[in-house]
């Protein structure tokens, strides 16, 4: 990707991390980036970019956005992002177990189901033998 003066046009960001200039504007619009303008061109900082990357992977874990903005917000408190990456690895925790309990009701209901297609078939059996 290449950057003028270390700034990134929207384009570039948007190929580069495979999202749509109207979703950089939502991230802005909600106060996650904030990219300089000049005219009616934005310009991404290098902040911006990792913030974006910050956006993106909270989401595809299944972050809420206000998750994602607190989780961002911690990188400014001074204290070598300390506070954010310890926050981080707890929310990050609560999801796993989160996930984990989600996947132990799916494998319980999908034995449930296919319990119950092996008796509809056992019994489908039985019922044209007779």
């Amino acid at each position: 990707m290449t950057s003028v003066e270390g700034k990134y046009p929207i384009g570039a960001l948007c190929e580069a991390y495979g999202v749509t200039p109207r979703a950089l504007r939502f991230y802005e619009d909600e106060k996650l980036i904030a990219p300089e303008r000049r005219g009616t061109a934005r310009l991404y900082s290098d902040r911006d970019r990792a913030r974006l990357m910050w956006i993106l992977r909270g989401k595809r874990v299944g972050f809420s956005l206000n998750e994602i903005r607190e989780l961002l917000d911690l990188y400014d408190l001074g204290d070598s992002r300390q506070t954010q990456r310890r926050m981080t690895i707890e929310k990050c925790m609560e999801r796993i177990n989160t996930l984990r309990r989600q996947k132990d009701d799916i494998d319980t209901t999908i034995a449930e189901l296919e319990s119950f297609v092996a008796t509809l078939g056992h019994d489908a059996e039985q019922g044209s033998m007779d």
